[in-house]
């Protein structure tokens, strides 16, 4: 982050892009600015688009650049970009045809019909006879035919994207840099060589008729815009982007689906003809070798840190590809960084448990306030993109597939299943790969991570240095600023965060600085967190040791136990994070063999070279264990939130006064783990208000029912009927039979123990059998509560069905 560093970086890493007006300028990788505009060889823009005039400023030039705008003049007529012709009139209707012809959706509709016909037969409709069947048949066939294509032509209207008008897109485009120039005041900055290498791609892709696929991750609705707008301005095809339907509220639905959008429903449900339509329509764009792009979390990431992938849209491309009907296309993986993300405090809000609002544009408006606020700006990087055929080839070898792609494969569910999750996994580690590391995550993280009430600014702006190198050294990026002091870019990131996130305490030898809204502030901590998981686990295992004190040698953690505690928390945390891919074994050594030679941790070998031994560094011990808490404090509260999912569990253990087999709301359970913890907190048992975090709980869950913790059970036939769960018998604790209160023993109590060692000792900790017992109380306390909400809405069904019952036998009895 120095100067010296700057200089550096620029030299070994590929130059920047900088567009300003028409011309397109290449500059050293570290020539991105600052948060004044620099004057440097009488270049002041540096940004990727430039920013609007306003009307108020300067009338003039805010008429003469809408006038560019309206008239299409240079770059801005869109008329000349790489890939196939979109923003014509007639698009939609040619891509409905093409829909409509598909022997895929003709072939569904036919099958659904004869279906129908079958039913409607059975059910003597037709008559007797076999020519009164026939002409009935033919006659009804033609009308449910028809039908469908009907439901089919309004599934489509409401479906497709409509890139018919050039002067929409031209508008949009105006409208979107506005917004986005207001809001993110710096720009959006890219890479040259990954754009100049995306144009390569994309022009030959174009020539092939093949489709690029962007698979971006998701944090905020700003993210397609940013990417829509980048294409555009580059000339390349602008991609369909998936989008829920939830966004298709007045007047910015609308909008949208005219500058890209495709809705498709949350849920498909059993919909056979809604869901032949969204394949038909993936297979449509891949062989037109339309542009598209979904994200690869399907939702935004309310927790700052990339979420598990999601694969239902990419099984539709696969099934494209395994079919035949689609030869290959590109994939191209996008990381999208921001110094601030606008809805963060909605964010918040929904984690702390309070209802996610429906979309809607005062809400939209209202959440970004894009005229007034100034958030830094977003930085987009593009992975190298690569030939999903050829990937798909290497996964068909591994399963011993010897079919070559481009007839039909038909995979067992459990092959598909791998193949997904190997696609998934490789676009997230790719993700991964090219993220920057924005100032903001880089002070979010330090503030988050040390001992103490607050930082002076000195040691603030040591500690982003120290996190810069460690950023570099595990192969991740630190966002440029060219020859910006690291005092520059802390002062730029306290900004950008504002007085609500990081407070300053004036008036001391020093300016002071603290962490206002942990919370919050924690979205910025996970930006960072997958770079340093292995080290994390590692310390969080070692930390069952150190806590002991008592001495360095009496601290020393042997390799078996170092091992079986990564493995236990590896496997806890196998939903929560993105792993790197070489397995545990490796990752284990990789991360020992890092912290060594950082001279974080000693490692004691026997004659053969063996580990015998791991323990802090006598230098470690001398700073402080500040590089060794860092690591800590980065795991630690989602250590916390999985210990308290498995506490809320112990909870629910059923009453002695009461039925054994009570199965209580999942959402239910969840929500009253989330009330426990919130409990916990205020009392002093619980360390970090982030644990009670609703998306770590509800992982912490999953993974329970993985273990085989807890038993769940969904309905098939009625998806929206809430989970119902209960704890699993052998995993059940003992009560005792005299006062009824759990019993602090039995195979859950030593798996919620077994977490409770890595966490972080508090002073309310340290009385032990104490707080044991308070925990054990709050938590029945809590348990009981649901278990009482449980039996009442039991007991409500059982009533409304005896009544629904007598009504039933009253009306047969009426009618006999």
């Amino acid at each position: 982050m120095s100067s010296k560093k700057d200089a550096i970086d620029a030299g070994q890493t590929a130059p920047d892009l900088e567009i300003v007006g028409d011309q397109v300028t290449l500059h050293p990788s570290g020539f991105t600015g600052g948060s004044d505009s620099q004057e440097d060889d009488g270049i002041t823009e540096r940004n990727l688009v430039q920013h609007m005039a306003r009307f108020r400023e300067n009338p003039f030039d805010f008429l003469r650049e809408v006038s560019l705008f309206v008239s299409g003049t240079g770059w801005r007529a869109y008329d000349s970009v790489i890939g196939q012709p979109i923003y014509y009139p007639g698009y939609s209707d040619n891509i409905k045809r093409l829909i409509v012809e598909s022997p895929l959706l003709r072939n569904k509709v036919t099958e659904l019909a004869e279906a129908r016909l079958q039913v409607e037969q059975s059910e003597g409709w037709y008559g007797e006879t076999p020519d009164a069947v026939q002409k009935a048949r033919s006659r009804r066939k033609t009308e449910i035919v028809q039908s469908l294509r009907d439901v089919v032509d309004k599934m489509m209207d409401n479906m497709i994207c409509k890139m018919d008008s050039n002067a929409f897109i031209r508008s949009a485009y105006y409208i979107a840099t506005q917004l986005l120039t207001r809001a993110y005041h710096q720009g959006i900055h890219v890479s040259s060589e990954e754009i100049l290498r995306l144009r390569s791609v994309a022009q030959a892709a174009a020539e092939k008729k093949q489709s690029i696929v962007f698979l971006p991750n998701h944090k905020s609705h700003v993210d397609y815009v940013s990417l829509q707008v980048i294409c555009y301005r580059l000339g390349i095809a602008l991609p369909i982007v998936v989008a829920g339907d939830n966004l298709n509220i007045p007047a910015v639905g609308a909008f949208l689906q005219h500058a890209g959008a495709m809705w498709i429903r949350r849920s498909f449900g059993d919909d056979q003809l809604y869901t032949t339509l969204v394949q038909t329509y993936i297979d449509v764009l891949l062989q037109q070798g339309y542009n598209f792009e979904c994200f690869i979390e399907g939702g935004r990431s309310r927790t700052g840190k990339l979420l598990s992938p999601k694969f239902g849209i990419l099984n539709f491309i696969l099934d494209s590809l395994l079919s035949g009907r689609v030869k290959d296309t590109i994939i191209c993986p996008v990381s999208t960084q921001y110094d601030k993300v606008i809805e963060t405090e909605s964010y918040i809000s929904e984690l702390l448990g309070q209802p996610k609002q429906k979309e809607n544009l005062a809400n939209f408006l209202s959440q970004s306030s894009v005229l007034s606020l100034k958030l830094g700006r977003v930085d987009v990087r593009f992975h190298e993109p690569w030939s999903l055929k050829e990937f798909l080839v290497q996964q068909l070898q591994r399963i011993q597939v010897s079919q070559a792609l481009g007839s039909s494969i038909t995979l067992s569910y459990s092959d598909r299943g791998r193949v997904l999750r190997a696609l998934g996994y490789r676009v997230l580690s790719d993700i991964n790969d090219v993220s920057v590391m924005m100032p903001t995550a880089l002070v979010g993280t330090v503030l988050l991570t040390l001992r103490g009430r607050g930082v002076g600014k000195a040691e603030l702006v040591r500690r982003v240095e120290w996190l810069s190198e460690r950023v570099r050294a595990k192969g991740g990026r630190v966002a440029h600023f060219y020859r910006a002091p690291t005092s520059q870019v802390v002062d730029r990131a306290l900004d950008v965060l504002g007085p609500k996130l990081v407070g300053e305490v004036t008036g001391l030898a020093e300016p002071t600085y603290y962490a206002v809204d942990r919370f919050q502030l924690s979205f910025y901590r996970n930006m960072t967190i997958h770079l340093f998981i292995p080290e994390a686990l590692v310390s969080a295992a070692m930390y069952t040791k150190v806590k002991q004190g008592g001495g360095p040698a009496n601290q020393d953690i042997t390799y078996e136990a170092l091992l079986d505690q990564v493995t236990f928390l590896s496997q806890l945390f196998r939903g929560e994070f993105i792993f790197p891919p070489d397995g545990l074994i490796a990752n284990l050594e990789h991360s020992l063999s890092g912290l060594e030679k950082d001279d974080v941790i000693k490692i004691t070998r026997n004659s053969s070279g063996s580990i015998t031994a791991v323990g802090l560094s006598d230098a470690e011990r001398q700073c402080g264990r500040e590089n060794f808490d860092f690591y800590c404090f980065l795991i630690w509260p989602f250590i916390e939130a999985t210990w308290l999912g498995a506490v809320s569990l112990m909870g629910l253990t059923p009453p002695l006064d009461g039925p054994s087999d009570i199965w209580v709301d999942l959402n239910k359970a969840q929500d009253s783990a989330q009330r426990l913890g919130k409990t916990l907190y205020h009392q002093g048992d619980l360390s970090y208000f982030e644990a009670v975090n609703k998306e770590s709980l509800k992982n912490a869950y999953q993974r329970f029912a993985e273990e085989g913790i807890i038993l769940v059970a969904r309905s098939k036939d009625q998806p929206k009927t809430p989970a119902t769960m209960r704890l699993a018998t052998e995993w059940t604790p003992q009560r005792c039979p005299t006062t009824g209160k759990l019993s602090d023993r039995g195979r859950l109590w030593d798996f919620t123990e077994k977490i409770a060692q890595s966490r972080r000792e508090g002073k309310n900790r340290r009385d032990g059998a104490t707080v044991s017992s308070r925990v054990l109380f709050m938590t029945d306390t809590v348990g009981r509560q649901l278990f009482q909400s449980a039996a009442r809405s039991a007991e409500t069904e059982v009533n409304v069905s005896t009544r629904k019952a007598r009504r039933t036998a009253i009306a047969e009895k009426a009618n006999l």
